[in-house]
């Protein structure tokens, strides 16, 4: 575990270590870095260094423009994902605020303007977006973004992923009483990824404004408890999932072979980037689990259900379980989707006590509360927790319908879950 610091300063000069010049202006004098710096520079382009948004790009980062430029009324456009006409206008209409040239591309100097937003320098703004698909880079701004807003956060890392994408995690509060929150262990379930952002930003407003959230004094929470949250177990996953497979992936062809030769990833892909399911990846009946996999016709890596070749073979459940074993969690919950389904035990280990805040749980949400059954029983996350450590916990699968989940059920799932999020802070 790691504390983690943002800088955005130090982003701006080692970028521009990476070019020297930009449509025929020398970057590096406009922004005083020295001689000294100039002479280990390539000199190579910022088209290179930054991805430029067109007319006709596609993806979760477009989204991001689009609903940034909606939050600022420039944009009036569908967040679909799509490079077309009005995001181009939206893109114009921000330049000239700027004083930036009107070309509606987003090169690096939009970029730098947009930046400004998505990380929320201005106050008046949100910084999670709940309408747009949630990838590790959003993710991963998001979460600056908070930090230089909210710079009384601890942020760290827990680990790394096996492409070395930081598994990151968020405390909140000082107290002695520590809890766990986890989303996205199953890559096309990435929308737990979002909750639990959405409500480290809301939790935090109403921290630094002294405000309840339904009755819940949050301010007293702080004092008393420590919520300790990973939003995004599998980043690998998630990123494969909405952004589909890159040709520069050091699987690519093993994907292709898991993936029974197709190449989209977008609709069953729940395992890690080396198709292990993470949440079967645990040793609590590990075993059983991966005897039962020849019943469903798993033998090795792909999309779902395959337990890897040891309990924590996998970097992302090492460092969770290890993250656990660090801390005096009193209570876990594992994020998954769909169903709106709280499961509470595990082979009749789970406390009356469980039972109880299971069945509370259930109250706050409308969930059902029920056990589970055969091989989804074995090696998950809670399963584990319950083994080894003797208290609550729980996998709790939110909204209805078919992953990925689209965003569009966003504030139901975020109104269901809230009273959950908050009670588990405050159960003794």
């Amino acid at each position: 575990m790691k504390i983690i610091k943002f800088s955005i300063k130090n982003g701006i000069v080692n970028l521009f270590k990476k070019i020297k010049y930009y449509r025929g202006v020398d970057v590096l004098k406009i922004y005083n870095i020295d001689s000294k710096e100039k002479e280990s520079i390539n000199g190579n382009t910022v088209n290179k260094v930054f991805k430029i948004y067109k007319i006709g790009s596609k993806g979760a980062n477009v989204k991001e423009i689009q609903a940034t430029l909606n939050k600022l009324g420039l944009y009036e456009g569908d967040i679909d994902g799509i490079f077309g006409v009005k995001t181009e206008d939206g893109i114009k209409k921000l330049q000239k605020l700027s004083k930036v040239l009107p070309t509606g591309v987003v090169d690096y100097y939009t970029s730098e303007v947009l930046e400004k937003f998505i990380l929320g320098h201005d106050t008046s703004m949100d910084i999670v977006n709940t309408n747009i698909d949630y990838t590790y880079e959003i993710m991963k701004k998001n979460i600056k973004g908070l930090k230089i807003r909210y710079p009384f956060i601890e942020v760290g890392s827990i680990g790394k992923s096996i492409l070395g994408k930081e598994l990151y995690y968020i405390k909140l509060g000082n107290g002695e009483n520590k809890v766990f929150y986890n989303g996205a262990h199953h890559a096309i379930e990435w929308i737990t990824s979002l909750l639990l952002m959405k409500f480290v930003e809301n939790y935090l407003k109403a921290y630094i404004k002294g405000e309840k959230i339904l009755n819940y004094d949050v301010n007293e929470i702080w004092s008393k408890s420590s919520i300790y949250i990973v939003p995004m177990v599998n980043p690998d996953g998630v990123d494969l999932v909405i952004d589909g497979l890159k040709e520069n992936n050091l699987y690519y062809y093993d994907l292709i072979k898991w993936n029974k030769g197709n190449t989209d990833f977008s609709k069953k892909w729940s395992a890690n980037i080396r198709g292990v399911d993470l949440n079967h990846n645990y040793d609590a009946s590990w075993a059983k689990g991966k005897m039962a996999e020849k019943e469903y016709g798993i033998y090795g890596p792909g999309p779902t259900r395959y337990s890897g070749i040891y309990p924590e073979s996998e970097p992302e459940t090492k460092a969770v379980a290890d993250f656990t074993r660090k801390n005096d969690f009193k209570i876990v919950i594992a994020y998954h989707s769909q169903g709106e389904v709280i499961y509470w035990d595990y082979m009749n280990m789970a406390s009356k006590r469980a039972k109880e805040i299971g069945e509370l749980f259930s109250r706050l949400s409308g969930y059902e509360l029920e056990e589970a059954h055969g091989m989804t029983s074995y090696s998950g996350y809670k399963d584990w927790f319950i083994e080894k450590f003797k208290r609550p916990g729980y996998t709790i699968e939110i909204g209805k319908g078919i992953n990925p989940l689209p965003t569009t059920k966003f504030t139901k799932i975020y109104n269901d879950n809230i009273r959950i999020l908050l009670e588990g802070a405050v159960l003794n």
